[in-house]
């Protein structure tokens, strides 16, 4: 048998390389949008339907039992999947908007959201620790995002709303996973069907008429924007296949060998990661309040999860091999 100190080992270095690699799909999106001037919601379709298609020969091949779903879960995909549609959709045109470094912290107000709507709808308890986390969170969220200052609200009223809807939507999904996990669904078959329908809801929201949704195609034709282009092709490829799928597959992995509780915490790494990627390749700032600002939202994160891993008795580390999800 492994000793405990063994799976300690193997479980930190995956999920630190997970909080990585997910750190650097920002940086990604950021890229593309300022190199090719790619429209935010056509990215994010192929961004998604690039994870489904990379996905799909893959657990055909290894996991084929993982492609069947009952009836009612199917339902239960697709709303999950519109969900996930939309919250790709803010977070794309977050990025656009705000920066990587930025929209990726005003991601992490999610945590804040999260104890909320576990309260509100979940009946989850709401105790002094989780009232701090949330205030921390907001916050944070306030200071990063400016709006304190009444000029921001002039200047990037669309980006504050979007970068705070982001967070938000970010909770939702938090919820609904857990409420996917709870259905007995395999994390990898959710990946999937999730991915597969937000691509064909962002394939609608593209090609509806008129000005609906900000950042969509203008006409059909804005769907091939890259045209030739085979670079362009090859790094939104890569971002699917690459930081989303790799990242998300690095993370399920640290859960063999660590709580889903330390492996969160672990992977709050990922705002800083993508502050220095950012600092570095796109020569983004953050200035002092927007500095105080992450460090709050980093601290009611890491504040909560503690608390969460004391609550739960997490201290007797066990582990949960995925092999034995329910698919």
């Amino acid at each position: 048998m492994k000793t405990y100190k063994t799976n300690l080992a193997r479980g930190y270095p995956i999920a630190v390389l997970s909080a990585a690699i997910l750190s650097t799909v920002a940086i990604f999106i950021r890229h593309l949008t300022l190199t090719y001037e790619l429209p935010p919601l056509v990215l994010a379709f192929w961004r998604d339907g690039f994870v489904a298609l990379t996905l799909l020969p893959v657990l055909s091949i290894l996991r084929p039992s993982l492609l069947r779903v009952k009836t009612s879960h199917l339902f239960y995909l697709i709303a999950y999947g519109l969900l996930l549609a939309i919250f790709n959709a803010l977070w794309t045109l977050s990025v656009v908007l705000n920066g990587a470094a930025i929209s990726t912290v005003l991601a992490y107000c999610s945590a804040g959201f999260t104890v909320l709507l576990g309260w509100w709808f979940l009946k989850e308890n709401l105790d002094w620790a989780k009232g701090l986390a949330v205030l921390l969170s907001l916050g944070g969220c306030i200071l990063v995002s400016g709006a304190l200052d009444a000029s921001a609200w002039r200047s990037n009223l669309l980006g504050i709303l979007t970068g705070l809807s982001s967070g938000l939507l970010y909770a939702i999904y938090t919820l609904m996973g857990r409420s996917a996990s709870q259905r007995g669904l395999n994390p990898w078959t959710t990946l999937l069907y999730t991915f597969g329908f937000a691509a064909a809801f962002l394939l609608l929201f593209n090609l509806l008429p008129g000005g609906i949704f900000p950042g969509k195609a203008v006409r059909p034709s804005d769907l091939f924007w890259l045209g030739d282009a085979l670079d362009g092709w090859g790094i939104l490829f890569l971002l699917a296949a690459g930081p989303t799928v790799l990242g998300f597959g690095l993370y399920n992995t640290s859960l063999v060998y660590l709580p889903s509780g330390i492996a969160n915490l672990i992977v709050t790494l990922e705002p800083a990661f993508t502050a220095i990627i950012a600092y570095i390749l796109l020569d983004e700032r953050y200035n002092g309040t927007q500095i105080s600002g992450s460090l709050l939202i980093l601290a009611g994160v890491v504040f909560l999860r503690i608390y969460e891993n004391k609550q739960n008795g997490s201290s007797t580390l066990k582990t949960t091999p995925l092999n034995k999800s329910a698919g």
